[in-house]
Order: structure tokens, then C-alpha cells, then sequence
């Protein structure tokens, strides 16, 4: 029996993510099951007072970042809100640099200076995330329209999609309509995800935003394809994503996309969760996309049991626990740090140096 037809035992319509490799889905399954073992530590150290500021948690929409990260090229520009560990893990990053970051370690991959809502990774395109609600949609209309610039007009690379992430409290910012007017106008290849769990931190969607049965709406004003999916199946999240980041990169357009999804945690570690029942967080968890996926690949791929996914998890577990051990006994950045990175072209007089407190020479340097 072929790969896909195993896949496909006792469903009579073919899928696309029946064409994914057994390698491709165990590799999806490891970085869900990465994510959500990165998370349970990070909320760990936090309760530990080891990471300071705000902290918010990724676990239980592991198959949104996975899934729509796994249906781009690598090369594929991607900017985030603020809870943004899950894709950074998705998109590459070393775990060691995820976990220093939010320590505030010099060997985070903002050097410490950023922390946990600010994961940002060059080498694999991932633009930051951003602390600012909605602040990132501009961004991400930018680098789209970099990348379509770079490719169209300068003739340099190839046709890029860029990821643009946001939760459901961010779709009623006034950055974000601007940026879908000008994605729209320009015709530019960005994709708006919106990570819609139900809440703006404690707030219902349906408190906080008109018409929100109907999300599409703000899309489809903008005359940009939108569709609705189910975040918690990463195949459901292939299958109706990867067809539109291929139309995307094609014809070069914008879409927008509302992903059903739902967060287990609170916002954030510091709040209480008293406008959601246990009842409503145990119907979700029922659904957990992690054992959905596992489901899939012991049930009807055949290509896992339980031996190796305890061996999978015991794995990953170490190489987590790796990651907060390294991040304590890293270095703290050097104080010149706090005049590093504030402007990528500094001018005389402009760009804050040692020598200068608030804008006035310091006599005594």
C-alpha cells in the first residue's frame, strides 16, 4: 500500500497532506511536542522569578505555527505578535537562544535585550515579535512589499509570501486596516493569520469586536481572499493553507485568514482566568492537536508507536532542560549593550552613545 493511500484508509477524498511524507508529519509532531515542552519549562522558570516582564504562553495552538510555517519556503519573511516562542521554535530557532532571551542573557538571539516578546532570528527570516498590539501588521505589509520589490523591480530572488501574525484582540487596531488598504492597493504577498483563541486577554471576542461571527468581512472589505480554518488539526491547517500560500506567491495579492485555535494558559502568567470555565479549557484539550496528529501517525500511517514517542518526548525533554541550564549559567549582556542596535545607521548627535545621557554631553566622560 502507497504512503498516501495508508494515509487515506477509510476516507474516500483524497487530501493534500496525504502527499506529506511520514518524515515531514513525525518532524511536525517533534515540534509541536518541542513547543509545548518548551512552554511548560518557560512557565516553570517564570514562577521561579528567572524571567522577568511579561510571559505569555503557546501551548495549545501549536498546530497553527507548525502547520503555516510548514507550508512556506524558508526564505519566506515572517513578523509576530507577542506570544511568539512557539514560532520561533517552529521556524528554526535554537532553543538555547529562545530560552536565553527571556533570561535577558547576552546569548539570547536578541541579545537579552529584547525577552520574551521580542524573539527575533535573521538567519531564518523571522522579523520579531512585537510588544505593540497590532504593531507588527505594518511590518509585515512592508517586508511584503520588499520582497515583491526585490523579485519584480530589482530583479533579485524569487516571488516570497510573507507570514503576518496577530491575535483576535488586534483586529480592530487602526494599523491594521491601514495595512490591508495598502496591502490591497499594492497587491502585495502578505498573509494575515489571525490566531483567533476567543480572547482578548480576558475579554470575549464577542465583547470586544463587531460582527465577529463573521471575521472574514474585515478581509473581504478589502477585497483579499479570506478564509476560515480549523487551527486545531494541523493536516485541516495544510490542506486549506498551503493552497493559499501557493495562490499568494503566484499571483502576488494578500489574504486573510482566521484560525480557529484556543490557548490553554491565561494571556499571560500573570492572569487569573476567571472569565473561562475548567469545563470550557477541558473541552479544548479533548481536541489537543498534538494528540490528534499522534493519533493519525500511530492509527493510519503506521509509522510511530508508543515506544518511540516516549522516546520522542524523553528527547525533547532534555534537550529543554538543556536549554534553561545553559540559560543560567549564561552571561548577562555588557552594559555598552544598552547604546548597541538603536539605530541601524547612527548619526552624530542622534544615535544615544555612552557619551551622551538624554540628549546632553555628560561632562565627566
Amino acid at each position: 500500500m502507497t504512503q498516501a493511500a495508508t494515509a487515506n484508509k477509510g476516507n474516500s477524498k483524497p487530501r493534500l497532506s496525504d502527499e506529506l511524507s511520514n518524515d515531514t508529519l513525525l518532524g511536525w509532531l517533534r515540534s509541536m511536542q518541542l513547543i509545548r515542552e518548551f512552554e511548560t519549562r518557560t512557565m516553570q522558570a517564570y514562577q521561579q522569578a528567572k524571567i522577568g516582564g511579561f510571559c505569555h504562553i503557546y501551548t495549545g495552538q501549536e498546530a497553527c505555527a507548525v502547520g503555516t510555517i510548514g507550508s512556506v519556503n524558508h526564505d519566506d519573511p515572517v513578523v509576530l505578535a507577542y506570544r511568539d516562542h512557539g514560532h520561533a521554535l517552529a521556524r528554526g530557532m535554537d532553543p538555547k537562544a529562545c530560552m536565553a532571551e527571556m533570561y535577558g542573557k547576552a546569548a539570547g538571539c536578541a541579545k537579552g535585550k529584547g525577552g520574551s516578546m521580542h524573539m527575533f532570528d535573521k538567519p531564518n527570516h523571522l522579523y520579531g515579535g512585537h510588544g505593540i498590539v497590532g504593531a507588527q501588521t505594518p511590518l509585515g505589509t512592508g517586508l511584503a512589499f520588499a520582497a515583491r520589490y526585490e523579485w519584480e523591480v530589482l530583479g533579485t530572488g524569487s516571488k516570497k509570501v510573507c507570514l503576518c501574525y496577530l491575535g483576535d484582540g488586534a483586529i480592530d487596531q487602526g494599523a491594521f486596516f491601514e495595512a490591508m488598504n495598502l496591502a490591497a492597493l499594492y497587491s502585495l504577498p502578505v498573509i494575515y493569520i489571525i490566531e483567533n483563541n476567543g480572547y482578548s486577554m480576558g475579554t470575549a471576542i464577542h465583547r470586544h469586536s463587531a460582527n465577529s461571527e463573521n471575521l472574514l468581512a474585515r478581509g473581504q472589505a478589502f477585497d483579499m481572499k479570506s478564509v476560515k480554518i480549523d487551527g486545531l488539526d494541523i493536516l485541516n491547517v495544510y490542506d486549506q493553507f498551503k493552497p493559499l500560500v501557493d495562490e499568494c506567491r503566484d499571483l502576488q495579492r494578500p489574504a486573510f485568514v482566521d484560525f480557529k485555535t484556543y490557548r490553554y494558559q491565561g494571556h499571560s502568567m500573570s492572569d487569573p482566568q476567571k472569565y473561562r470555565t475548567k469545563d470550557e479549557v477541558d473541552e479544548f484539550k479533548a481536541k489537543d492537536s498534538i494528540a490528534n496528529l499522534l493519533d493519525h501517525l500511530m492509527n493510519e500511517r503506521e509509522c510511530i508507536d508508543e515506544d518511540s514517542w516516549k522516546a520522542m518526548r524523553k528527547e525533547l525533554a532534555a534537550i529543554v532542560r538543556e536549554s534553561v541550564e545553559f540559560s543560567e549559567n549564561a552571561a548577562d549582556p555588557e552594559p555598552g549593550e544598552l547604546y548597541t542596535d538603536v539605530y541601524a545607521n547612527p548619526q552624530p548627535n542622534l544615535s544615544p552613545t555612552a557619551e551622551y545621557r538624554h540628549g546632553a554631553k555628560n561632562p565627566l566622560l
